[in-house]
């Protein structure tokens, strides 16, 4: 049976075919690369270019950059997406920079964790694949943005990869079984709660399936992520009272965990919001829903094709894993934004595509058929590529907004060494080289009124009100000055300690 078949190979050889000789591992590269590369290529064009930082990203570049002081790091959050950051933002201040590193650094993540499926399914489908996956316009806007979600992908897919080849009864396969654990420690520096997710799932099937053949393996996944979360558990212990503490205070941030169905939020938000809360908007887009509403449809497809084939094993683990990390955003957390299932997407991209790539198979007599679901396919990348342009025409709008007032504050005196409390402190602060500080009641309060009127009458101090809002009680004797808003909101106002003093 042909490799690039989507039919099963021989019994006993669905998840280990002999080793590629080079000529076939150039082949398969030359099926994958492009899939990258045009990630890479697109992210180039239409999400690099003049995008500004958003908040959390602010959050988490000030931390490892050069020209200004480390944002407030609140209790959900986690260092491993700041150290990725870090060999540009600790030298340069420049964003663009920051963004072809990460555009080019995801091109490569997809690629590597494609290239761990190729023994286990046929390299066709993960190309396909990989084009559902990256061709989603969340995908394209993350990939150069210093965010952690598409990175726990990036590591979910891997990992999932190598489990399943590390569990495979025919070989010993240690650079799988070293890449599994790899991968769920590089998932868990990213984002903690989302690796215990990814864990789950796999040390079950490991315990259930492979305990006995394997014993390590169980054990590696759990080395794995023990080292990912050290930083995270020590952090906790020094500086948020321990992790009870720290996970309820991080709970708390995000609105309490319980039980939250948030399905219609997840598919409002899919319109181009990167965050809907509350989601309280009309679903006035439905088109930019309609791939979300078949994923389900796809995905059951692709396990029954998988079952037909002889692939079920490692599609069933895919959604397994995949089905996991994004339970507790669709069930337990009562808001929505796309980058969250960002993981699942990655993995459900697997049955999906060998659904699609039946269909195609079946449609080989009916030009018409296949032609149709060739259209609906350009169709459904099209609407995507065009949500991220209208998601990066936003952020250019709100860095050219951002720049406006720290260029203003400048000019009314505020200039490092300083500090910029209330509304937008962190993006403003971090353009205008200052420190962002917040009175205490805000999921990011990190010193108290007194204490920051205090540091007003030692350096220059702004804090920034929108529209018609009062300044709070303890700047009430502040010097008002009119600031520009954000673009369709009304304009602000910046309210100045005595300390800050135009120069002249």
């Amino acid at each position: 049976m042909a490799r690039d078949s989507v039919t099963a190979p021989p019994p006993g050889r669905a998840l280990h075919p002999p080793p590629a000789v080079p000529a076939a591992r150039r082949r398969d590269l030359a099926r994958l690369a492009p899939v990258a590369a045009a990630y890479a290529l697109v992210q180039l064009l239409l999400a690099v270019p003049g995008t500004g930082l958003g908040w959390d990203e602010t959050v988490y570049v000030s931390q490892v950059a050069r020209d200004a002081p480390a944002a407030f790091f609140s209790a959900p959050r986690a260092r491993g997406i700041s150290w990725l950051a870090a060999p540009v933002a600790a030298y340069t201040s420049s964003v663009l920079a920051l963004r072809v590193h990460l555009a080019l650094l995801s091109a490569a993540a997809l690629l590597l964790a494609l290239w761990v499926w190729r023994r286990l399914l046929p390299v066709p489908v993960l190309a396909l694949a990989g084009l559902l996956f990256a061709g989603l316009w969340p995908t394209l806007t993350y990939g150069p943005q210093a965010m952690p979600n598409l990175w726990v992908a990036f590591a979910a897919l891997t990992a999932v990869g190598c489990f399943l080849r590390a569990a495979a009864a025919d070989r010993r396969d240690l650079r799988a079984l070293a890449g599994a654990g790899a991968a769920v420690a590089f998932a868990a520096l990213m984002r903690p709660a989302d690796a215990f997710w990814l864990v789950l799932p796999l040390v079950c099937a490991a315990l259930a399936v492979a305990g006995r053949r394997r014993p390590a393996l169980p054990a590696v996944l759990a080395a794995g992520a023990l080292a990912g979360w050290a930083p995270w558990l020590v952090e906790a212990e020094l500086d948020h009272g321990g992790v009870p503490a720290r996970l309820h205070r991080a709970a708390e941030i995000q609105g309490g965990i319980g039980w939250h169905p948030a399905f219609g939020d997840h598919l409002r938000a899919l319109a181009g919001r990167t965050l809907c809360r509350p989601c309280d908007v009309p679903w006035d887009q439905p088109v930019t829903g309609l791939w979300w509403l078949a994923l389900p449809l796809l995905t059951a497809g692709g396990l029954a094709a998988a079952y037909r084939t002889g692939l079920l094993r490692p599609v069933l683990a895919a959604t397994a894993a995949g089905l996991s990390l994004a339970a507790p955003y669709l069930l337990m957390v009562g808001y929505a934004a796309p980058r969250f299932l960002l993981p699942a997407y990655a993995l459900l991209a697997l049955p999906a595509a060998l659904c699609l790539a039946r269909l195609l198979r079946a449609a080989r007599g009916r030009p018409a058929v296949r032609g149709l679901l060739c259209l609906a396919l350009a169709g459904h990348l099209a609407l995507q590529l065009l949500l991220t342009a209208e998601v990066a025409d936003r952020s250019r709008a709100a860095r050219t907004a951002f720049a406006a007032v720290a260029a203003e504050l400048h000019r009314r005196g505020v200039r490092p060494p300083c500090v910029v409390s209330g509304v937008e402190a962190v993006r403003v602060a971090y353009r205008a080289g200052c420190a962002s500080r917040q009175v205490y009641g805000g999921h990011d309060g990190s010193i108290s009124a007194a204490g920051l009127a205090a540091l007003a009458a030692r350096q220059p101090a702004a804090v920034l009100v929108a529209g018609g809002a009062a300044a709070p009680p303890w700047a009430r004797g502040w010097r008002p000055y009119p600031l520009p808003g954000l673009p369709g909101e009304r304009p602000w106002r910046a309210y100045l300690a005595p300390s800050a003093r135009p120069a002249g």
